[in-house]
């Protein structure tokens, strides 16, 4: 025994001497690559991986399944009948966080085949239970070899909080977390400390503070082979102890989650949820919330339900008389809750090690702001992983990844020799997980991500199993593939291009191949770069591209053509008037060209004009050219609020919200209908939304958004709002007419107007409808000046452009300058100087003809400059000498 352990020791120093002699710099973004190991994947929670980089994961629903990389299929192992949801004491039915938690392997599993479930077995019995099975890592999970391990009594009547995370140090000993239990509903976002006859579910000193219970935990036991527990030296109470469960590590925890042991220190580490406050209230309340991510070097208390954030005290409150007490002693808490059947004096609290609120943190900057929820993750050793062929480098050794799951970020804590946080810095800034739950490091040295998804208590189509991989070597390719028509008739000759692909260790030469297929069966193989192929029979064809690197990295990526089918030829004319500026209630004339080879065309009259979509919408955000609708008829709200789309994109919203289904929150819709009518709505949600705020639709709480513009919340309330009124049918326009733009009511006059043509042909030779369209942008006739689309000697930021030489310049590309008379620049406050600025109005180049000039003081306000009539489309240039300008805008006025 002693000499094995001598070997083991001297492997593993051999192992870290290596890491460490690796080199320390911080590794390129490029260096790593996410790999997609399983999509569309139920509500998954927790995840193990096996020594063969099999997955093992479980999903709330109940069912335990396994990833298997070889054949990149998932099977279930097992499905567990779990209580998904609570009956309040009135019979109000919600959906909750219980269900089946995670499940963790023993440490000796290649021996034993023991693995140990979390979760909330469905019946009568209010609990969540730990169980051990029998499993042989590849077929289903023998059901017979239950053994019940531990049973956490609960409460089903109020949600929430569960925990479940769970993790084995290295004696073998097992971690595991429990929620409090407790969702208050008249805690306004502080402390649930409800002491009112029978309303103990809304208190959470029955639990977390409550010596006597499992609840709001992280427990320590060692499971024993007959299926029974031992307790571990070094727990919080000693066993035996009045009034108290040995089993308790820490306690004051109110969901702690993700637990993971450094292999080095034998911390514990963890990310613990907050409550949803955002205000404090130190008068009579306390803070506002904060989520912690925590450290545990022994057995402690961390505080809840009477601190929070850095040790912040709530006040000991009555929710019967609404009055406020003393504030709670962090070195000596004290509970005397009715509710709590363990000692009036409990040890003193813990710190916290990091801590952050919806606020933007002074102290950890890097968390961001907003809503949150905090997941714990991995430290990295690279002793932890003998023989991986991916190790992680040695500048991340001993650091501690941590994410949060609404935020979706992934940060790296850096942490000294004696356990104290160093600093903290973004994990690949690009690379934005979607609701990450779990987050380990796996056999092979990869980090491996669990993706939730973007809504609670649903299957999002984004929850997925990543891996992070680090390529320390030779990179693959990053490739890129196009071609210059996408759909056409036959015979239809395209050019495939791999333009744009590259690779990130110089001197790699790069070999190209083409595998083509039609209607999925293979046709042709090119080893060419950017080749030529003709196709002459009608089909789907995709184009896949195999890029390799001299020394046999790959990558592949693939482009998809349809022949057979000619896509139509739609064109949206202006006949007479300005086809870049709107004029309110100014008409302008229009006129729709449709053409297609197997259909016809409008002027031959074998397209009929019913048959071509023509619309026109106010957009009152500006106009978005990706966010126009692709369907005919009308524009969607993709197109009308396509700035608060991408606001809620950004944001947290869709943990909470979708657009027609309750998730933690009302959907949009809901809102939609509730408000629809009420003056004043917009004022009043836009600030709910920055502030927070909880009671109208239940318990659960909006948190606050303090870093969102008043313009940007007030675009998403308006979309909001948008839903409670049915979508109107679609009226199109005729096919060539007069258009007066009327800006609607209550819009500021800034938007566009979209004028849109459409038409979806018949198909021809078996090859799917190809739709086309022209479309019309009609902006407000006051540029900003930073929108010049090319510039040269300026200084351009959102308020102004400042020209700095003589010889600069600015270029608005493809300007209509019919019936327009003059051309205003804007320069804001008059100059006290005598400075002269010359500016030379050019149509298409800087040395074109030149329509106007001015010539006069540098700043004067406003410059108008008269240009001759009859201009047409063209390239509009600004030439500047002399002084410098600063021009906040541009403004076409029409001739009068």
């Amino acid at each position: 025994m002693r000499k094995h352990n001598f070997l083991a020791g001297f492997f593993a120093a051999a192992i870290f001497f290596n890491a460490s002699a690796q080199n320390t710099a911080k590794p390129d973004d490029s260096r790593f690559t996410k790999v997609v190991l399983a999509q569309r994947i139920e509500e998954p929670m927790q995840f193990q991986i096996l020594k063969d980089g099999k997955v093992l994961y479980a999903e709330r629903k109940g069912k335990l399944k396994l990833y298997n990389p070889l054949t990149q299929k998932i099977s279930v192992v097992h499905e567990f009948g779990v209580s998904t949801k609570y009956v309040s004491q009135t019979g109000e039915v919600s959906e909750a966080e219980d269900g089946l938690q995670g499940a963790v392997l023993d440490p000796e599993f290649d021996k034993n085949h023991f693995i140990y479930v979390y979760y909330s077995p469905a019946g009568s019995e209010s609990k969540n239970t730990l169980e051990r099975y029998t499993w042989d890592g590849r077929g289903p999970l023998l059901a017979s070899s239950k053994k019940t391990i531990l049973d956490v009594p609960v409460q089903r009547f109020e949600c929430c909080h569960v925990g479940g995370g769970m993790v084995f140090d290295k004696d073998k000993n097992l971690y595991l977390s429990t929620g409090d239990n407790t969702f208050s509903r008249a805690s306004d976002g502080f402390s649930p400390l409800d002491e009112r006859p029978n309303m103990s579910t809304q208190d959470s000193q029955k639990g977390s503070s409550n010596t006597d219970d499992l609840r709001g935990k992280i427990l320590r036991i060692h499971p024993e082979p007959n299926g029974t527990y031992t307790i571990p030296k070094g727990n919080l109470f000693a066993k035996g102890t009045p009034k108290t469960r040995p089993e308790i590590y820490t306690m004051g925890n109110r969901n702690p989650w993700r637990l993971s042991i450094d292999s080095r220190t034998g911390y514990l580490y963890w990310g613990e949820v907050g409550p949803d406050g955002s205000v404090d209230d130190f008068e009579k309340r306390g803070p506002q919330s904060y989520d912690e991510f925590n450290q545990a070097k022994k057995a402690g208390n961390y505080g809840w339900p009477y601190f929070i954030g850095n040790n912040f005290p709530y006040h000991k409150y009555n929710f019967a008389t609404k009055e406020s007490g003393p504030l709670f002693d962090p070195q000596k808490p004290v509970n005397t809750s009715p509710n709590s059947s363990g000692l009036n004096e409990l040890p003193p609290t813990t710190a916290p090690f990091i801590w952050y609120s919806k606020q933007q943190s002074k102290e950890f900057p890097l968390v961001e702001a907003g809503g949150n929820s905090a997941v714990g993750g991995p430290i990295f050793h690279a002793a932890d992983f003998s023989n991986a062929p991916r190790l992680y480098p040695s500048y991340y050794e001993g650091k501690w990844f941590i994410t949060d799951w609404v935020r979706g970020w992934i940060n790296v804590v850096t942490i000294d020799d004696d356990g104290k946080y160093v600093s903290m810095e973004r994990f690949l800034p690009n690379f934005k997980p979607r609701g990450p739950i779990d987050m380990k490091f796996g056999p092979n040295g990869d980090l491996y991500v669990l993706e939730y998804g973007n809504g609670y208590f649903k299957d999002n189509p984004e929850a997925e199993l990543i891996r992070i991989e680090y390529n320390g070597g030779n990179r693959r390719p990053d490739v890129q593939v196009a071609v210059n028509k996408v759909a056409g008739a036959t015979p239809l000759t395209v050019a495939l291009t791999s333009a744009g692909t590259k690779d990130a260790d110089e001197g790699d030469k790069l070999s190209y191949s083409w595998k083509v297929t039609r209607n999925g069966a293979p046709f042709k193989t090119i080893a060419q770069e950017n080749p030529n192929l003709t196709l002459t029979t009608p089909g789907v064809y995709k184009a896949l591209l195999t890029v390799t690197d001299s020394k046999g990295a790959k990558n592949s990526k693939s482009v998809e053509v349809k022949v057979g089918n000619q896509p139509p030829v739609v064109n949206l004319a202006v006949t007479k008037g300005n086809s870049s500026f709107f004029f309110p209630n100014k008409s302008i004339a229009y006129t729709v060209s449709v053409t297609d080879k197997e259909d016809g065309s409008l002027a031959n009259k074998k397209i009929s004009p019913a048959r071509v979509s023509i619309s026109a919408n106010y957009l009152s955000e500006g106009y978005n050219m990706t966010a126009i609708a692709s369907k005919q008829g009308s524009m969607d709200a993709g197109a009308q609020y396509a700035t608060a789309l991408g606001l809620i994109a950004k944001s947290d919203c869709r943990s909470c919200h979708s657009v027609t289904e309750k998730l933690l929150g009302p959907s949009f819709t809901q809102v939609g209908l509730k408000y629809k009518g009420e003056p004043g709505a917009t004022d009043k949600l836009a600030k709910k939304i920055i502030q927070g705020g909880e009671g109208v639709w239940g318990h659960a709480q909006m948190p606050a958004h303090p870093t969102l513009a008043d313009a940007d919340a007030k675009a998403i309330v308006k979309y909001v709002l948008s839903l409670g009124y049915p979508a109107p049918k679609a009226k199109s326009l005729p096919v060539a007419g007069i258009y007066t733009p009327i800006v609607p009511e209550g819009n500021n006059k800034d938007g566009s107007f979209i004028l849109r043509a459409a038409y979806t042909d018949r198909g021809a030779n078996g090859v799917a409808a190809q739709t086309s369209e022209s479309m019309l942008v009609l902006t407000a006739p006051t540029l900003p000046a930073h929108k010049a689309i090319e510039g040269d000697g300026v200084d351009v930021n959102i308020e102004r452009t400042i020209t700095k030489a003589t010889g600069a310049w600015l270029r608005f590309t493809k300007i209509d300058l019919s019936d327009i008379g003059q051309i205003q620049l804007q320069t804001g406050a008059r100059d006290r100087s005598a400075n002269i600025s010359t500016v030379e109005l050019h149509a298409g180049s800087r040395q074109g003809k030149l329509l106007g000039t001015y010539s006069g003081m540098a700043n004067p306000g406003d410059v108008n400059i008269d240009i001759p009539a009859g201009q047409g489309i063209t390239e509009l240039y600004f030439v500047f000498s002399g002084a410098p300008m600063r021009i906040s805008a541009v403004k076409f006025i029409e001739t009068k």
